[in-house]
Order: structure tokens, then sequence, then C-alpha cells
């Protein structure tokens, strides 16, 4: 075991992870352990926006934040992240973001629905804001291990108690190495691979959340899982919502632009879950496209190509080069794709993770589509997920190096803090069984997307969390036949199956305890929004090895009551 010795330590390398790094870099010595390159974090795809009210009020943002969320946002969290969100573009912008630009100079900003307040740097937002924050990290002097694995988060004195670190695996040695420090910056990102058709890189895989669980947290919302409108069939690639707004329809295998019946006033731009569900409602009720019956098109064909915008113009390129289509020519094939977790790690508004008893816990953060601060509630407001990464971010290094100067740099490692880690590499590598991951997690991706994805059902859920159970007991028996040590994948990949099977377990658990529908949760035996018994966030935390524990926590509501959504 190697030690390494910091005042904070963030695992993760996206919008969040950087954010919170170079923030705390002013202050303390700090270092980011990430399994990916920073710039190949999924952040790097992002292409909506950051949503920021530079011309318009942040009470309206904060509004539309709310009722996009179905009214389970705490509405406080969602107000300080509008409210900030103008001087986090604008510190973005001198940072580096090379945003877009309006005639007059001003950063340019795009309408979903009928606000422009997502801001823009062509179609590369997510792209330009990684490559500024990694830059800007470097020149801070925040040190990275790249390719480390997070496999344990040392609480020595449980959930109550100061975090002592965390324990990573070196892909390119082997090697086990504990991260000593004071404060802790989760911040690795989401859970889409825990679905088949996902818009979610490979890393995406639940790895913070199933470790807290694993050490006693509660997980927050996890029901709730947004499923963007418009993935690339059959590869789940997303094409920009944008799109929408330009102009293109969706259209079901009769011809027809069918969202003007779920929605008569947005009908496109309305929030995604409706869109979602009106695309699977229409495969259901057999009006899907040939050849299958298993997806719907996105018509570009009826907008000219001299007035293609840069969103229609990235999804002309992206059919061209994916399936080799001309989208002036041929409608495109969409499907619903998993796309970004509304649930995780509960935290406050300053990233401070909270305990079985919802107390932060001294020096242990989480920030980004990892943490549940609850500003997207049961539906993420397009553009705010660059956003959410950036304001707590910010906000949970500022709060991290803090902590480590009032605690005088000490912590108190166990003996043999990496002693766990040991035993779960020595149980996978010798178990000797006769699984393969590769066949569990098939398996697994193919029973959420049938009972736990963006149409439920108590039957269907109830045969989710019947498989997860299965599957369960099947990784008991794997078997990793790679017996090296440098670049043992195989390995790597079993232990992120272990995540994935913790944190599906949690969702359908979570979704079948919530017998309404709100956002993305929809239920067909429980098909109305039900705010007398249902206004209340689900939490779920380890009541033992096998057995899930869960409760209810009241919504922050402020000056936003519940209302009806329209479109």
């Amino acid at each position: 075991m190697q030690l390494h010795r910091y005042d904070v330590v963030v695992v993760g390398a996206g919008a969040a992870g950087l954010r919170a790094a170079l923030e705390a870099s002013t202050s303390a010595r700090t270092a980011v352990v990430s399994k990916l390159h920073p710039t190949r974090s999924m952040t790097g795809a992002a292409q909506a926006g950051i949503n920021a009210a530079l011309d318009d009020s942040w009470q309206r943002h904060a509004l539309d934040t709310v009722t996009a969320g179905d009214f389970l946002v705490d509405q406080m969290a969602a107000e300080l992240m509008c409210r900030e969100a103008p001087d986090a573009v604008r510190g973005l912008e001198k940072l580096g973001v090379p945003f877009s630009r309006t005639a007059d100079g001003l950063i340019n900003q795009r309408a979903f629905g009928p606000t422009r307040r997502a801001a823009v740097a062509g179609e590369l937002t997510g792209h330009h804001l990684l490559q500024t924050l990694y830059a800007q990290c470097l020149r801070s002097g925040v040190e990275f291990f790249d390719e480390y694995y997070a496999l344990d988060l040392l609480m020595p004195g449980g959930t109550d108690a100061p975090v002592a670190g965390i324990v990573g695996y070196e892909l390119a040695t082997g090697e086990l190495h504990t991260f000593s420090a004071p404060s802790v910056v989760l911040a690795t990102g989401g859970f889409g691979r825990v679905f088949r058709t996902t818009s979610n890189g490979h890393s995406a895989t639940g790895d913070a959340q199933a470790l807290a669980l694993r050490s006693g947290f509660p997980l927050q919302d996890m029901e709730f899982y947004q499923f963007h409108p418009t993935g690339l069939h059959p590869l789940g690639i997303l094409l920009p919502e944008a799109a929408r707004a330009e102009g293109a329809l969706l259209r079901s295998g009769n011809g027809e632009s069918f969202m003007q019946r779920y929605a008569p006033e947005a009908k496109e731009l309305a929030p995604t879950d409706v869109v979602a569900r009106a695309i699977v409602n229409e495969l259901r009720e057999g009006r899907g496209c040939a050849p299958g019956g298993d997806h719907v098109v996105l018509d570009l064909t009826r907008i000219p190509r001299e007035q293609w915008g840069s969103a229609t113009a990235t999804v002309a390129a992206l059919a061209l080069t994916q399936l080799g289509a001309d989208a002036s020519e041929v409608p495109l094939p969409v499907h619903p794709t998993a796309h970004y977790a509304m649930g995780g790690i509960p935290t406050t508004p300053e990233g401070q993770v909270l305990g079985g008893r919802d107390r932060p816990v001294p020096g242990l953060y989480a920030a980004g589509e990892v943490a549940c601060v609850s500003v997207h509630g049961a539906n993420r407001l397009t553009a705010n997920a660059l956003l959410e990464a950036v304001v707590f971010g910010q906000r949970a290094g500022a709060e991290a190096a803090e902590h480590a100067r009032a605690s005088g740099r000490r912590v108190d490692l166990p003996e043999q803090p990496d002693a766990p880690a040991v035993a779960l590499l020595q149980r996978l590598s010798t178990a000797g069984g006769s699984e393969r991951s590769a066949p569990i997690r098939a398996a697994l991706q193919r029973t959420m997307d049938a009972n736990a994805s963006v149409i439920t059902s108590a039957d269907s859920l109830a045969q989710g969390a019947e498989d997860v159970r299965g599957l369960k007991q099947r990784y008991q028996n794997i078997a990793v036949t790679d017996p090296g040590r440098r670049y043992n994948t195989d390995l790597m990949e079993a232990v992120e199956l272990g995540f994935l099977l913790d944190v599906a377990e949690v969702l359908v658990a979570s979704a079948a305890a919530r017998r309404e529908s709100r956002g993305a949760h929809f239920r067909t035996d429980y098909p109305a929004r039900d705010d007398i018994g249902f206004l209340h966030h689900t939490l779920a935390s380890r009541a033992g090895p096998d057995e899930l524990q869960l409760r209810t926590k009241p919504v922050d509501v402020t000056r936003y009551p519940p209302t009806e959504r329209k479109y």
C-alpha cells in the first residue's frame, strides 16, 4: 500500500469535481482521483448549455426549475442555485470558457421553451467547460491521479464521525493507494450503465453512490431517473434537444406529429419526462416506425438546409457518422435513452453529505450528479446539470478547504486502512466461481430497461426486484479469470458490476415504494401525482447485507406551492 496525504481529495474529474478542486486549491493542497483522464469525463458530452438568468430574473429561473421538478425540488437550494447562476457563468467566462457571442458581443443564450437562458459554447459547451477547468486546475497546482478506481470510503468512526480519506486501485500497476485527507469531495457522476439504452459512457457505474451506501449512508430519490427523449436508436447516443427548438418534429409510424396530443402548448419542447413517456406510449400502442416498431423518428427534413441551426447541424453530423444517414433526406430513428440521475447522496447546499440522522458528516462532501441537493426534484430542467455541477462544486470545494484548515489538517487513519479493499479484491480474484461479469451485467440492463425505466407498475417493479436479487446471488459466484496485476480490466469490471447491482436494487425499491406518478417516475397503476401522500423525498439505506430500509423526508417548500403542471 502507498500512502498519500492531502488536505482535500476530490474523487471524480467532471465539471463538479474539477470546479471543487479548483476552488479548494486556492488554500489547500488538493488531489483529484479519477478512473478516467479528466478530459474524458462525461461532462464533455453535455450539449444543451448552462442555465443562468443573465437577462432574466433568477426568480423565474427558480420557478421553472421547481415546476420542471414536479414540486419535489427543495426550493431553498434551487433559489440559491438560480441566484448564483449569473455569477457562476461569468466566472467561467473569466476562467476562459469560450462562450458563443451575440452580435453585440454578449454571451449567447439558447431558448428551451419561452425563455432564452442557456449559455452555450456552440454545441460543445461541456467539452469547452471541461477543458478550461482542467487547464485551470493544472495551473493552480492540483495533483491528478488518473486511472485510479475508488474502492473504499474511509469512515473509521462511522457515519457521524469525520472522514479519513479513500482507498484507490491503480489500474496501471494493480497497487492499492490510501489517500489520507480531512476533506473528501465525491464527484463521480451518475449510474446510467444500470440501463442498456443510455447516453452515459461505460464509466457511469454509480461508484460513489454504492460506496456511500456500503458505508452506511442513505441514498435519496433514486427512483427518479431522467430519460432523454431522443437517443439515436439503437445506440442511445444523445441528439441535442435544441434541434427540436429549431423546428425538428417527432413522428410516429403513421407520420403523425404526435406531441401535439400530449402537450398541446409546448409540443416538442415539453419537459423531457413528458416527451419520453409520449414516445414510449406511442410504441406501446403499436405506432412505432418500421422496421421493428421499436422507435419513432425525429424529422429534420421539413427544415430547409439553409435554415439549419447549430443543433440541427450537429444532429445531422451524428446521423451521418453513426448511421450513414442523410438527415435532410430521411427522418432519424430515436428512442428514449437513460441520461441523468436526479437522486444520489443527500447533501446540504454547501455540499456536506448528510448521514443517517440527516446531520452533516465532518469533512465529507458531494457535488454534481452523484449528489442530491434536490435542485432537480423529480425531473431536471434542461441545461441545469452543468449549472448544478459548477455552483455546488465550487461551494463544496470552498467548504472542504475551510474544513481542512479548521481541523488542523489532522487525520486519524485506521490501523489497516486498505483492509476492506484488499478483502474485496481477494474475494473477486480467488472465488473460483463459474459466473462472468458480462452476462450478469447484460441481464441487469435488460431487466432494468424492461421493468424500471420510463413507464413502470407494481408488477414490473416486483419483477425487477426479483431479477436483481437473483443477479446479486449469481454475482457471489463470479469468476475473474485474468490473474495479472497490470491493467486488469476484468477485475475492475467485476467491481463496477457490484456497484451497479447495489444502485439498481435501491432504484427499484424506491420506485416500488412511491405509489404515484411524478416527473420522471411514472406508474400505470398510480398515474396521478399525489401531493397528500407522496410530497416527500425517499431515502434508502442498508439495514443488513441483503436488506434495505426506506424512510421519507419532507420537501422544502418556500414560495412555490405545488400546482398543476401545464405545457
